[in-house]
């Protein structure tokens, strides 16, 4: 809440109490005049003015105490106040009555939705989870299949599949990302054995595709959690390898820093910024027609939750550069 000076309270309370000051100097003027067209003494007449007047300070005196007390106690409130309104100072006044009968009110009906939308998201994640889990029976059969009869035509299907497996993978991640921190288990780890594990997964791609690896050998080790850092670094690689249609994808480590870095399409200046917000995938997504705009937000996201960051350099038509910085 606005903290507010005295002179900025004073010009509240005065023109809150506007139409009692006119009444008062309204009633001043009437007397006055009353006392004029008589001819009345005018001792007595300033005599009953100046009691009138001293009567008339004490009174808003008291009543502008009491007005900035009020301010002062609902303002101390703020950034404080708990779910329900029992903490909330009652005062007399009709007008407070109400306020208060329509907060309750507001309250009881934000509970309400905010219940309404917490069960449609847990159903929601229970059915996603399902899905995740049933759609890995059939997969597991299908590359059962493919593994009875090799051919070309077969291998190209199995990579097909490889990248359901990988979709059907981050859906599960994502669906997990809030409860992520009852799944950690950080230890010191070797950068570069985390790195070999995704680059062992993505290997038929690098082949398939013809992209050449430059794996450069790293002694650096962080505190981290393997799964969840093998999956960012995974889901990097899934990105290099889309947007890489030749050249090579390097992988080294500078400092505590580790470096993906590829010779593709690279990203334009005005999409650069927002790469790491879920859903955008700014042109090079336009144009590739399948990229959800979710795999970034995840490393982003999954990285904050492990105390890593992560930065993104790029050129168009020249090819980007990730950095995953171990702080």
């Amino acid at each position: 809440m606005e903290s507010l000076g005295l002179g900025k309270i004073v010009l509240f309370y005065i023109r809150e109490r506007l139409v009692s000051l006119l009444v008062l100097l309204l009633a001043g003027l009437i007397f006055g005049t009353v006392f004029f067209a008589y001819s009345l003494p005018l001792e007595p007449v300033l005599y009953a003015l100046a009691l009138t007047l001293l009567m008339l300070i004490i009174v808003f005196v008291l009543d502008f105490r009491r007005y900035l007390k009020r301010h002062r106690e609902i303002s101390a409130m703020a950034g404080r106040i708990s779910l329900g309104l029992e903490s909330l100072p009652e005062y007399p006044s009709l007008s407070d009555r109400d306020y208060r009968a329509l907060l309750k009110e507001l309250q009881e009906e934000n509970a309400r939705l905010v219940s309404e939308a917490d069960s449609e998201k847990s159903q929601m994640s229970e059915y996603y989870t399902l899905w995740a889990h049933q759609i890995k029976t059939p997969i597991a059969a299908m590359r059962l299949l493919i593994r009875s009869e090799p051919s070309e035509s077969v291998n190209e299907l199995s990579l097909e599949l490889f990248k359901i497996e990988q979709y059907v993978e981050a859906l599960l991640q994502y669906l997990r990302l809030e409860t992520m921190s009852s799944d950690l288990l950080l230890a010191e780890y070797a950068v570069g054995a985390i790195v070999k594990q995704a680059v062992r997964k993505y290997a038929k791609m690098f082949i398939s595709r013809g992209i050449a690896l430059r794996l450069s050998e790293t002694e650096l080790r962080a505190v981290t959690d393997e799964k969840w850092l093998c999956f960012v670094i995974e889901q990097l690689l899934s990105n290099a390898l889309k947007y890489t249609l030749r050249g090579e994808i390097s992988i080294y480590t500078q400092e505590k820093s580790l470096i993906i870095e590829d010779s593709g399409v690279g990203i334009a200046p005005e999409d650069l910024p927002r790469i790491f917000e879920r859903g955008f995938t700014g042109y090079n997504g336009r144009m590739d027609k399948k990229s959800t705009g979710i795999g970034l937000y995840l490393t982003v996201k999954i990285l904050k939750r492990l105390g890593h960051s992560i930065e993104a350099e790029s050129e168009l038509g020249k090819g980007t550069r990730i950095r995953i910085i171990f702080d």
